[in-house]
């Protein structure tokens, strides 16, 4: 399954099949899986077909962990800096 829309690297499913990995290894890999999405896809719902795909039977696994951790997260639009950041409106 190794280039799919989903799991372009097939990082995600090689976490699932290494014995002994920590959760900082997960962490490391989901980023490094985000990281190779399209800027345009939804992270979120990616994250829900990961779950769907991998985590059945595996609650124990810390990638499950980390998927799960990062669907309940929610991100907010922040402050980004840069010259618009600092402009002031009249």
């Amino acid at each position: 399954m190794k280039g799919d829309a989903i799991d372009p690297k097939g990082l995600i499913q090689e976490s699932y099949r290494i014995d002994g990995i920590s959760l900082e290894e997960c962490r490391s890999i989901l980023l490094d899986w985000a990281l190779a999405l399209p800027v345009d896809a939804d992270t979120s719902s990616n994250i829900g077909l990961l779950l769907d795909r991998y985590a059945s039977g595996r609650a124990d696994h810390p990638m499950t962990q980390v998927l799960t951790e990062g669907l309940a997260e929610k991100t907010t639009a922040r402050r980004r800096g840069g010259w618009r950041g600092r402009r002031q409106s009249s």
